[in-house]
């Protein structure tokens, strides 16, 4: 029977805890009574009511009716009656030093559920590998130690005896190595009581009632899902799953492998996973692909190095396993080491220099065919190295890639991850059926089932909103698409003044411009003569990028004397990620104000002439399409009332660039009644931030407002008839429910006091929407091969019974499986309906300039992320502490100021200049 008493004993209350009241009040004291009328005004300033997210009104009813499968698996819970009772482990070397190894916690705690198990009640554990470990029911006493012993533990921490781990054992100072290797060596584990968790939180929280307890009761079910996967061999990314099984793996490139897995949580779903891992087997085999190069002897070992560090590899033939900590200076045959033996009396011990490449051939007689003249790995530490000749050295399996992957490894990543519907519906139901949870003895005594059922939804498919082309032509999207065959943009731009520049690209150019005027004309553009095609020097194509860009520029300012020029098409040689992209932005859109496309063209025809202006128009200032609703001012609550629509997103660095600044970017409908055109306005802040901190931004004289709502919002001001928005409708992505309340009462307050520092009485309306793409929730037709029809919504079943929030799949999905976007409406003041508010967001879908498609997620978002993206671009350019101020705050280092973006040109800072 389990213990479900309270502990005998409460650990001390933490450091930052109020002290216990005095035990009486004094006798000359008399107690006073607080109102408001005491407390300090600024005290009361600061006081502002916490807002949090709304509960849901009501749910949606237009649209055709659809039956579907979604990849959530139904819970039951039938003991609610027990207590979690969380315990804090402490994890130390027998004389007291912390453990500073990864990995090896689990291995403690299975050692300490084994050997001690009587003296534990016979108790399941949930271990997060770490520091919280969970019991049903107390364990006998508050505060428990144990000492471990661990067999072998060299295998996963090196010898650090400051010689080679080699095959034989030639003398007697080597049985003594190998003895000691292979010695136990004794742990410290101690568990200290800290909380204790109802289980009738778990079915609270089933049932979408949060309480205190609900989130934490949760984790533990999430950390049960990952210590069984633990058990099965996985490696395990926060709540992903990976099988050391080469069927799930695929090649993309320089030694790096794609691993599909699963993502298994009790907050969300069941879903296929990826992550990127190292390629397992010979460690040369690896360093070779890496580097793309055909031997050996090419390898940059200096990369290598940092490559190479704190990977696990096994050592043959003794199949010990070490982590690497560096290279050796020199190479094996060169390297020496000091070799200990006894000597012939057999008392004193002598010591011998030695190379490592003489120690394993002679020594150990291992053959070595190509080491001698390479570094060797160093598995010690930086006083007292071990060396290992390259050749003996395996990397193991299920080791996580964490570098940023190039454009080419990406695409690779995307396009072999892609699973057709009915592929991912078999993968998943397999998954299921293997993961076996009815054996975990943790879920058991949980009283919890998972079915392996897919949850049947109900979802409903709305009618696409009809668009206006040029000449007040109907455009009626099919299946999430429509075309502009012989018709013409709504609001075609003219381009004057332009000329084309080549920076080395292999292409006809001449008949590119051809094409680019003819179909320009057929949909309503009317393209000049370009002034010139300013082809790039051939000394400078080997240059570095801001050499190339500036050379570039000279030419242009000769073929343009008297003004730069309106707009410019440039060629730049590669296909993705060209090094020239960054420094030619910024030239032209913060120096110049020069409006440009850049193409990498390799199959010209019709569809990408179109495709490309389709941009140019945007950028220029022209509308391709609209909502009819747009032009006949029919929008619920938008239409008829001064609204401006935000899309605001923070772009980060890419994984191992850690010291890059955040991108902040908020775009804004302007020209109201229209939802067709937005500006942007972008900002540099601190790396990993995501609150956007510069929405409001007094200057240091307190006197004006530098932050990116004011400039937004007199740009709305002057594009649309000198109106003031009454309303403001938010859409934020890239946060999680727990930054919930951070974008409610910190990004929201700063763009309520850029509006009071304009007009003290101005109070408009907000309505705050978070569109999450970053989730595994997935939706299929039932019986059908086929994705979920463009224009399905579901806002029952699998969302939340309390909390606003729906899932769309306003696009059709055309490769793998659709991914629906996540709509959480955290407030809402202007008062939508649900079937209102669902409409406008399917309907903000196919406003996006760029393509004739509905796309996933809002217009403004998407928006978001290109300017946030593309302006990312300018700090790539140059070493930009010259210009550094400290306009968006310090780093996480607390020194080092934020590069401060420069200003657009006032030509194109209120364009398209993102599409």
């Amino acid at each position: 029977m389990e213990s479900t008493e309270e502990p005998e004993a409460l650990p001390p209350p933490p450091p930052d805890a109020l002290p216990p009241p005095p035990p009486e009040i004094p006798p000359n004291v008399v107690p006073v009574q607080l109102t408001t009328d005491s407390v300090p005004e600024e005290t009361k300033k600061i006081s502002k009511p916490k807002r949090s997210p709304i509960a849901r009104r009501g749910v949606g009813s237009r649209g055709q009716k659809i039956l579907l499968l979604s990849n959530h698996f139904k819970v039951s819970i039938s003991n609610t009656g027990g207590h979690f009772f969380h315990y804090c482990v402490s994890l130390s070397y027998e004389d007291g030093r912390p453990i500073d190894a990864k990995g090896i916690g689990r291995r403690l705690i299975d050692k300490v559920h084994e050997t001690y198990g009587s003296d534990l009640a016979g108790k399941d554990f949930a271990y997060d590998g770490e520091k919280s470990l969970f019991t049903i029911g107390a364990l006998p006493r508050n505060k428990m130690e144990f000492t471990v012993l661990l067999d072998s533990f060299s295998s996963n921490r090196n010898s650090g005896n400051g010689s080679p781990v080699g095959n034989g054992s030639p003398n007697e100072t080597d049985k003594k190595r190998m003895r000691r290797a292979f010695q136990s060596k004794t742990f410290k584990v101690e568990m200290s009581f800290a909380a204790k968790i109802p289980m009738q939180a778990i079915a609270a929280a089933l049932r979408g009632q949060e309480s205190e307890n609900s989130q934490e009761a949760l984790r533990v079910l999430d950390i049960i899902l990952r210590q069984h996967a633990a058990k099965q061999g996985c490696l395990l990314v926060r709540q992903s799953f990976f099988h050391n099984d080469p069927k799930n793996y695929v090649d993309l490139g320089g030694g790096v492998l794609g691993c599909r897995g699963f993502h298994s949580s009790f907050r969300t779903s069941q879903d296929g996973s990826t992550t990127t891992i190292i390629q397992p087997g010979p460690l040369i085999d690896f360093l070779i692909a890496n580097q793309n190069v055909s031997n050996p002897f090419q390898i940059d070992w200096a990369k290598a190095k940092r490559t190479l560090k704190n990977l696990r590899i096994r050592v043959s033939p003794t199949n010990q396993e070490y982590r690497i900590t560096g290279l050796s200076e020199n190479t094996c045959k060169e390297q020496m080491f000091s070799l200990k033996s006894r000597a012939s009396d057999g008392n004193d011990v002598e010591s011998v220099d030695i190379t490592v490449y003489d120690y394993f051939v002679n020594h150990r007689s291992i053959d070595l065919r190509y080491s001698g003249d390479l570094p060797c790995i160093n598995v010690g530490k930086p006083k007292r190295p071990t060396y290992i000749p390259v050749e003996l050295c395996s990397l193991l399996p299920l080791q996580r890639y964490i570098k940023a992957l190039t454009v080419l490894q990406r695409s690779q990543l995307v396009e072999k991850s892609r699973q057709k519907p009915q592929e991912k519906i078999r993968i998943l139901t397999d998954v299921m059926k293997s993961n076996n949870y009815a054996a975990e003895p943790m879920l058991r005594s949980c009283g919890i089932t998972i079915s392996s059922q897919f949850t049947q939804v109900q979802g409903r498919v709305l009618t696409a909103p009809k668009l206006k082309a040029g000449n007040g032509e109907d455009v009626i999207p099919r299946n999430g698409r429509w075309n502009f065959n012989h018709k013409k943009f709504f609001e075609p731009s003219k381009i004057e003044n332009w000329a084309v520049v080549n920076f080395s690209a292999r292409c006809d150019v001449r008949g590119l411009v051809r094409d680019l005027i003819r179909f320009g004309e057929m949909k309503g553009i009317l393209i000049s003569d370009p002034v010139d095609v300013v082809e790039e020097n051939g000394q400078f194509r080997r240059a570095p990028p801001l050499v190339r860009v500036e050379k570039m520029f000279e030419q242009i300012q000769k073929a343009f004397p008297n003004a730069p020029p309106r707009f410019l098409v440039c060629l730049l040689p590669d296909r993705k990620n060209s090094d020239i992209y960054g420094p030619w932005k910024r030239k032209n859109l913060a120096e110049y104000g020069i409006f440009n496309q850049c193409l990498a063209p390799t199959r010209v025809n019709e569809q990408y002439i179109l495709n490309v202006l389709l941009k140019i128009n945007a950028k220029l200032g022209g509308l391709n399409s609209l909502l009819a609703m747009e032009q006949s001012r029919n929008i619920p609550f938008v239409s008829k009332v001064p609204t401006i629509i935000f899309g605001m997103d923070v772009s980060h660095g890419s994984p191992g660039q850690s010291d890059m600044p955040s991108i902040a970017a908020v775009v804004s409908s302007r020209n109201w009644p229209l939802l067709s055109r937005y500006r942007a306005s972008v900002r540099s802040q601190s790396p990993k931030v995501e609150m956007v901190d510069s929405l409001f931004t007094l200057t240091p004289d307190k006197k004006d407002d530098s932050g990116i709502v004011r400039e937004l919002l007199l740009d709305y001001y002057r594009s649309s008839g000198q109106t003031k928005p009454a309303q403001i409708i938010i859409f934020r992505d890239g946060v999680s429910e727990s930054q919930f309340n951070q974008v409610l009462n910190i990004e929201l307050d700063q763009i309520i006091e850029a509006c009071k520092f304009l007009d003290e009485s101005w109070s408009p309306k907000f309505t705050v929407i978070v569109a999450q793409k970053n989730h595994h929730t997935k939706f299929f037709q039932d019986g059908s091969p086929d994705n979920v029809p463009p224009g399905t919504v579901i806002d029952t079943a699998v969302c939340h019974p309390q909390s606003y929030d729906f899932y769309m799949c306003a696009h059709a999905g055309m490769i793998g499986t659709t991914r629906p976007t996540h709509y959480h409406v955290l407030l809402d003041e202007i008062g939508f309906s649900a079937d209102d508010l669902q409409e406008l967001i399917h309907s903000l879908s196919y406003v996006y300039q760029r393509s004739t498609t509905a796309i996933s997620v809002v217009a403004p978002v998407r928006y978001a992320h290109l300017a946030a993206t593309q302006i990312s671009q300018f700090l790539k350019c140059d070493d930009m502490s010259e210009t550094s101020s400290s306009h968006g705050g310090l780093t996480s280092a607390g020194q080092t100021p934020v590069p401060e973006l420069p200003e657009l040109h006032r030509n194109v800072c209120s364009s398209m200049f993102f599409c």
